[in-house]
């Protein structure tokens, strides 16, 4: 330290600039684009969030995910969250093996139905809500039919941005029950403020215990019932067995219990089904007939937006879902849609829609019209509307 350099200075007196110097401080234009892009970040997160219950409401920017998403992952066993009711105790009736050709109507599904078809994959926008919002019961379910239209009417209704519905049918009511609520919330979609859970099961409105179940979980479940003429119905019902059994008995044959007599056999699923105003007596005991909407079948295809006009209005939702929604596909014989749920391109149900079917016995259909118009005008008493079967 007594070392002194020249001129006289001592070597402790280096200039500050031969010393390591601190970095720079960032310029003041740097610092505010650096808080200006998370400014940016946080709006951007928050407009996609506001858009998550309004923007598919728009033509073409249909981009909410459906629920159906969330149906097709394994669900998860563990409880629901406080307040789900404890799993109520459901004895199963032993199966008992069909006649050849024949099933039985309560409760029956086909692999069709347990099998739907697989819905277009998620928008990008979906995949970023997907964890957004929580799992409800479902506030309205279509309970039926079978054959009748539902997996059209709950395609068409998924377009609503305010509608989210599981795509497979869940068949808690009739087959599961006696997993428990919390099993069955936890299939359902994930759903925003002021949306609706919705599920279909076509095989409810023909399960005797359904109507109380249902009325359990909550008195004031909307339901929805697609209805066709039982006639028509039933041969799709056959044309969609044989599809899969072609060795099966004549639809002619299982009509009847004995050709001879005419005596039609209501054991029968694809009869017993269509007898609409004996399965309605079980729900009318546990819901009001103005808390179920009566869907035909047959407008659903000839002026599907007006049917679907009619359960929006139902359901307290705005009527975004119109004409423009749909084209008419000449070679399926049905309405599809210009948009799907989740996609930019149009949409038709599968091949395993719009079958053709096996030309039937003119006396066979004659005498199944005659069966059913006693149970059909007492629908028709029961509803309020004349569907025009006979």
């Amino acid at each position: 330290m007594g070392q002194r350099l020249s001129g006289g200075r001592s070597c402790l007196d280096v200039p500050g600039r031969l010393l390591p110097q601190p970095p720079p401080s960032p310029p003041p234009v740097r610092r505010k684009l650096a808080l200006l892009f998370a400014m940016l970040c946080i709006w951007l997160y928050m407009f996609l969030y506001s858009c998550a219950g309004s923007c598919a409401a728009a033509p073409g920017l249909l981009l909410l995910g459906s629920g159906s998403r969330a149906a097709h992952a394994p669900p998860a066993l563990t409880p629901g969250p406080d307040g789900i009711a404890p799993r109520l105790p459901f004895q199963a009736a032993p199966a008992t093996p069909p006649a050849a050709g024949k099933e039985p109507a309560e409760g029956a599904a086909s692999q069709e139905e347990q099998s739907p078809e697989t819905p277009d994959s998620p928008s990008s926008i979906s995949s970023f809500f997907s964890g957004s919002g929580s799992k409800q019961l479902p506030q309205a379910i279509i309970i039926g039919v079978k054959k009748g239209g539902t997996r059209a009417l709950l395609e068409f209704l998924r377009v609503h941005p305010d509608v989210r519905a599981v795509g497979a049918e869940p068949h808690f009511f009739d087959r599961s029950y006696d997993k428990g609520l919390a099993w069955y919330r936890d299939l359902m979609p994930r759903t925003l403020e002021g949306q609706i859970t919705m599920e279909k099961t076509p095989s409810y409105f023909v399960t005797r215990e359904a109507p109380a179940r249902i009325s359990a979980m909550s008195k004031d479940t909307k339901l929805i019932v697609v209805v066709r003429d039982p006639v028509t119905r039933a041969i799709s019902d056959y044309t969609q067995t044989l599809s899969k059994r072609p060795d099966i008995p004549t639809f002619e044959s299982l009509t009847f219990k004995n050709r001879t007599t005419g005596l039609i056999d209501t054991s029968w699923s694809a009869i017993q089904i269509g007898i609409y105003a004996k399965h309605l007596e079980h729900w009318l005991r546990h819901f009001p007939i103005g808390q179920m909407l009566f869907v035909s079948g047959e407008r659903l295809i000839s002026d599907p937006a007006g049917e679907l006009g009619r359960v929006q209005d139902f359901l307290g939702l705005k009527r975004i879902i119109t004409d423009k929604h749909f084209y008419f596909n000449k070679t399926k014989g049905f309405p599809c849609l210009k948009k799907a749920e989740g996609s930019s391109k149009p949409h038709c149900l599968g091949k395993t829609k719009g079958r053709t079917h096996p030309e039937i016995d003119r006396e066979v259909v004659r005498r199944l019209r005659e069966f059913y118009r006693p149970f059909n005008l007492k629908f028709y008493q029961m509803t309020g509307q004349d569907f025009g079967w006979d």
